[in-house]
């Protein structure tokens, strides 16, 4: 189905709605998009069904934008994610489909960054919350937002909340809000009987849409390797990086402990790479993925639970270096490279008493694996280079400062003369900025933001 006007009108879309899609290029419906969003906008309980990276948070983010009423300033709809990462990536899609509508408030509420701003945000009214379950439930608990407007409840990823232990309080959530009129809107990449059990608590007479979870015959390739012994593990992971060269990489570990040890066996090697888990402060996790989806790191090494809300477009290679012995875990790992439609490559590392984990997926995904020998592996014949091409830096400054992408860009341009293609991804937060910027590029700008302002500001630059 196209992105055209006239299916916009039959869809009832707001005029504001229609003209944004259209500036943002949208041209065609992704499966879940077309399933999904005609019975949301019909205002119907949903449980969708869909893999990482098809389009879902577009759709219910459409669905919520086109039943607000901008004339309240309290909030309207509750949107809970598993992590804060993958919070602040809806919030950032959803404003990004509401640009051209005035005066779309959008606030996340997550752990690991200031109460004190988040409350602030919320006094200044609010029509769409974003947050995790925990902090979501401290502020209904404080009574630091009116509930009493809320028509609609999304869960995102609930089977990842689910695994992280979230039951309890999103049933709790649900007590604090209006039963009345309330759309519950339920997605989850799996279907495990505690989702049923949740929506059978949550939702009114849900309509299930699914599309097919499982990845397309051709867009991803994979390739299992077998091994001797762990030990082998990573050096053939250096030897697999300088074979395939990809652009982007996430490694998957089984713990925190093996991430560090994979990040800095990498660092050693020459290569751009970082470790991301749950031991990690939240700034240095926002960090991390910041680098990762500008491209100024190129290997994010990553247990399951904390790459939840990685949004990379083309990311080139996934490897399991640890290969999980949940099916569905593998499926949903894999699911971030080749997205909709796009070819991608996934590497599996496992070492020979493991060969039921690879059966186990060949079962779950009716195909035969692609097996190869670590003894019959061929190395790369050519030297290879994983230095990143844009290197991030920081800015002292951010909204709380009333600072926007663009004055960042036009004050790099101002004070630097770089090109605006030199500029890459800018992530503006409460009290910090990143900016990606060319890595051949980087010390100009830096010397010339020092020695400048941003909004008639100094502010403290550096490499992040």
């Amino acid at each position: 189905m196209l992105w055209s006007s006239m299916e916009f009108k039959q869809l009832n879309l707001s005029n504001e709605l229609i003209e944004n899609l259209n500036s943002l290029g949208f041209t065609a419906m992704t499966p879940i998009q077309e399933e999904s969003l005609p019975v949301i906008l019909e205002g119907a309980d949903i449980i969708g069904q869909a893999k990482t990276g098809s389009g879902k948070t577009a759709a219910f983010g459409l669905g919520v934008l086109n039943s607000l009423n901008l004339k309240s300033s309290r909030p309207q709809s509750l949107i809970l994610c598993p992590t804060r990462e993958l919070a602040d990536q809806v919030a950032k899609e959803i404003r990004r489909l509401a640009r051209l509508t005035s005066n779309v408030k959008v606030t996340t509420i997550c752990g690991g960054t200031s109460e004190y701003h988040q409350i602030r945000s919320l006094a200044h009214g609010s029509h769409i919350i974003v947050g995790t379950p925990g902090r979501v439930l401290k502020f209904l608990k404080d009574d630091h937002f009116d509930i009493s407007e809320i028509t609609s409840l999304v869960l995102d990823e609930a089977d990842r909340m689910l695994d992280m232990g979230f039951y309890d309080p999103i049933r709790e959530i649900e007590t604090f809000l209006p039963l009345e009129g309330r759309q519950t809107l339920l997605f989850s990449a799996t279907y495990p009987d505690e989702i049923m059990e949740l929506s059978s608590a949550l939702q009114n007479a849900p309509k299930f849409v699914k599309v097919d979870s499982e990845h397309e015959e051709n867009s991803i390739e994979q390739i299992f390797f077998e091994l001797n012994s762990h030990k082998e593990k990573l050096e053939l992971l250096s030897k697999l990086l300088a074979k395939y060269n990809p652009e982007s990489t996430v490694v998957f570990c089984k713990t925190k402990r093996t991430c560090d040890e994979v990040a800095d066996f990498l660092k050693k090697e020459q290569i751009s790479a970082l470790a991301i888990h749950g031991d990690h402060e939240q700034k240095d996790r926002t960090l991390a993925l910041s680098k990762f989806s500008n491209r100024s790191c190129l290997v994010l090494v990553a247990t399951d639970v904390a790459a939840r809300g990685i949004d990379v477009k083309d990311l080139g290679l996934v490897v399991n270096f640890d290969i999980s012995t949940d099916p569905e875990v593998h499926v949903h790992r894999i699911g971030r490279t080749g997205r909709i439609g796009k070819e991608g490559l996934a590497l599996s590392l496992f070492i020979s008493k493991e060969l039921y984990k690879v059966e186990a997926i060949e079962d779950y995904t009716d195909t035969a694996a692609k097996i190869t020998h670590i003894d019959e592996f061929i190395e790369a014949d050519t030297p290879y280079s994983m230095i990143p091409p844009m290197t991030t830096i920081y800015i002292s400054g951010g909204k709380k400062d009333k600072i926007r992408p663009g004055d960042i860009v036009g004050a790099i341009i101002g004070t630097s003369g770089i090109a605006a293609e030199d500029i890459g991804d800018i992530n503006v937060m409460n009290i910090l900025s990143y900016v990606a910027v060319s890595s051949d590029k980087v010390q100009d700008v830096i010397n010339g933001l020092s020695n400048g302002k941003i909004k008639k500001r100094r502010f403290r630059i550096g490499l992040a």
